[in-house]
C-alpha cells in the first residue's frame, strides 16, 4: 500500500494525469492530488516528477518496500526539511516547526549559517540555522529505507542555445507556451485575483490571466510608490485596482511575525511588504497569480546586462543576486569569523555544471538553484501560507523555463534592455511603455525609514542586546548603524540584514 504522509502543493496537469493514471477528475482537489501522486509514484517510481507540472513538496510512505519516499520540484517552490535523530529516527516535513514538536528533535543553533547569511540576506544550500535539519534541494528525492537515507537528484537545469530562431519566434513561443498554461493555474470554480506591481511580469501575468481584481502595495513616498504605474496598467486591461498603502509603523510592527513565520532569518526587506499585501489581500480573497521565475529564465536583472564583462572571473565572486558583506567585513564583526567559510563555495558545483556556456547563463543558473529557491520561493510560500492565501506562479513552469534553456544569450539581455525576448511577447498584450518599461524591482523606501529615529528604536535596541553582543563585536555593528543614520544610505542593508537575524534568533531562541 502507498500512503501519502505529507504534502503540499498544486499539480497544474491533473486533467491529462487523471486521464492517464484512471482517477475519477471529479474528485475534491485534495483527493484527486493525493491520488495521483499515488498513482504517478505506481507507475513511474523515481521518475514520476518529469509527468507533473505545478508546485510540490512530498513524502509517501510505501509499506511494502518499507520505504519513505520523499521528493521536491524541479525549482524549490514548496519547501521540504528532515532531520536524522541520534537514535536514527528520521524526522521530516514541509515546515520547520514540525519537525521541532517531533520526539527526538533537539534544538541547537547552527552558527556557522549565520556567517553565510551577512553575505547573501538569505539561507542558502541544503543547511539551515537549525543545527542537523537540512533542506532537501529543489530537483532532489530521498529515500528512506531500512534506516539509511538516499538523496539523488532527478533534475537540474540544463542549457543548450538553439541558434535558428529570430526575436518573433522566441517571442512567440513564450507566448504560446502562456496561453497554454494559464487555463491549468486555475480550476473550475476557483476566482483568483493577481498580484500587480509597475513590472512586466505581474503585468502580462495579469493580461493573460482572468483575474478581474488586481492587488498592489503602495507608499505615501511618491518616489517609492510604483501603485500609480500599475493602475494605468489595470485602467487600460479594465480590472479593479486595490492597493495597500504601507506605513513605516505597520512594516516595523510586523518583523517578528515575518521572521517567526519564514522559520529562518531573511533579509529581503521586500518580504515585509510582500507579507503586508498578501493580508490585504486575503480579506477578499484566497487565491492568487503572482509573477515570479521570468527574471532568473529570461535575464530579467539589470546586472546581467553585465555578464560579458565579467567574463571567468564570475565563479570567484558572484554568488547571486545579493552579496552584502565581503569576507573583511564579517571577520571584523562577527566574534566567531571562520576562514574555510565562504559563499562562493555554495556555488563552485553550480559553475562546474557551465563550465563551457556563456556567461550570461552562469548567472541565471545561479540564480535559479541558490537564489530562487533561497528568497524568492520562501518568501512567496511562507508568507502567503500564513495568512490563508494560496499563490500560484504561472510563469515557473518547467515548460516557460525549457524555452528560456534553449534561448541565446542575446534574445535574453542586450547593451539598452533586458528580458528582451519575454518583454516582446508581452507585448502582444500590453502596450509597448508597459512591456518595455525600465526594471525598478520591488522597491521598499525602508533606505529612508530606518534611519529615522521613530521607527528604528528595535533596530537600536537589537544591536546593543544580549543577543548582538553574543554573536557579534557590538562596537563595530553600531558604528555601522551610526554611520547608516547619520546619511550613509547605502549601509541600510548591512544594518538591516544583521538586524533581521537578531528577530529571527530571539524568536527562536530567546523568547520560545
Amino acid at each position: 500500500m502507498i500512503t501519502l504522509k505529507e504534502y503540499r502543493g498544486h499539480i497544474r496537469n491533473w486533467r491529462k494525469l487523471c486521464n492517464e493514471l484512471g482517477i475519477d477528475s471529479t474528485l475534491s482537489r485534495a483527493d484527486r492530488e493525493q491520488a495521483i501522486i499515488v498513482k504517478a509514484y505506481e507507475k513511474w517510481g523515481y521518475d514520476m516528477a518529469s509527468h507533473i507540472y505545478g508546485m510540490f513538496a512530498f513524502a509517501i510512505w510505501d509499506d511494502k518496500a518499507q520505504k519513505l519516499f520523499c521528493l521536491r520540484d524541479q525549482f524549490g517552490t514548496k519547501p521540504f526539511y528532515y532531520y536524522v535523530t541520534k537514535d536514527g529516527q528520521l524526522l521530516y516535513g514541509t515546515y520547520i516547526r514540525q519537525i521541532m514538536e517531533q520526539p527526538g528533535f533537539e534544538k541547537e543553533l547552527n552558527e556557522d549559517m549565520l556567517q553565510i547569511y551577512l553575505s547573501l540576506t538569505y539561507v542558502a544550500g541544503e543547511d539551515t540555522f537549525f543545527k542537523g535539519v537540512k533542506k532537501l534541494l529543489p530537483g532532489r528525492y530521498l529515500v528512506w529505507q531500512d534506516g539509511k537515507l538516499t538523496i539523488e537528484r532527478y533534475w537540474k537545469p540544463e542549457f543548450k542555445a538553439d541558434e535558428t530562431k529570430s526575436l518573433e519566434d522566441w517571442a512567440d513561443e513564450i507566448h504560446n507556451t502562456l496561453s497554454d498554461i494559464m487555463p491549468e493555474v486555475k480550476e473550475d470554480g476557483e476566482v483568483a485575483e493577481s498580484f500587480l506591481s509597475g513590472g512586466v511580469d505581474s503585468s502580462y501575468v495579469l493580461a493573460m490571466s482572468d483575474a478581474k481584481v488586481c492587488d498592489s502595495c503602495g507608499y505615501e513616498e511618491e518616489r517609492f510608490d510604483e501603485s500609480k504605474v500599475a493602475r494605468v496598467t489595470a485602467d487600460l486591461l479594465g480590472r479593479e485596482h486595490k492597493v495597500s498603502v504601507i506605513k513605516p509603523e505597520e512594516f516595523f510592527d510586523v518583523v517578528p511575525y515575518v521572521m517567526y513565520n519564514m522559520e529562518q532569518p531573511l533579509g529581503d526587506a521586500s518580504a515585509i511588504v510582500f507579507t503586508l499585501g498578501c493580508n490585504a489581500t486575503a480579506e477578499h480573497t484566497k487565491l492568487c497569480y503572482s509573477g515570479e521565475g521570468a527574471d532568473e529564465f529570461f535575464g530579467g536583472y539589470n546586472m546581467y546586462r553585465n555578464a560579458e564583462r565579467y567574463g571567468d572571473n564570475l565563479k570567484t565572486f558572484y554568488v547571486g543576486n545579493t552579496n552584502i558583506m565581503k569576507e573583511d567585513e564579517k571577520k571584523i564583526i562577527l566574534k566567531n569569523y571562520k576562514d574555510d567559510l565562504l559563499p562562493i563555495n555554495l556555488v563552485k558545483d553550480i559553475y562546474a555544471e557551465t563550465e563551457d556556456l556563456d556567461p550570461l547563463t552562469k548567472m541565471s543558473n545561479v540564480d535559479i538553484q541558490i537564489w530562487l529557491e533561497g528568497d524568492i520561493y520562501l518568501n512567496v510560500d511562507k508568507m502567503s501560507t500564513a495568512c490563508g492565501l494560496e499563490i500560484r506562479m504561472p510563469l515557473t513552469d518547467m515548460r516557460i523555463f525549457d524555452i528560456a534553456s534553449r534561448m541565446p544569450a542575446r534574445f535574453k539581455v542586450n547593451e539598452e534592455q533586458n528580458k528582451v525576448a519575454f518583454r516582446t511577447a508581452a507585448a502582444k498584450m500590453l502596450p509597448e511603455e508597459i512591456a518595455f518599461r525600465k526594471k525598478l524591482g520591488f522597491i521598499v523606501p525602508i533606505r529612508i525609514w530606518m534611519a529615522d529615529s521613530r521607527y528604528n528604536q528595535d533596530v537600536r535596541t537589537k544591536f546593543a542586546g544580549e543577543s548582538a553582543a553574543k554573536f557579534f563585536n557590538v562596537e563595530e555593528i553600531n558604528k555601522i548603524f551610526d554611520e547608516y543614520v547619520s546619511g550613509d544610505s547605502d549601509l541600510w542593508r548591512k544594518v538591516w540584514t544583521i538586524y533581521t537575524f537578531l528577530v529571527w534568533y530571539e524568536e527562536y531562541f530567546v523568547k520560545r
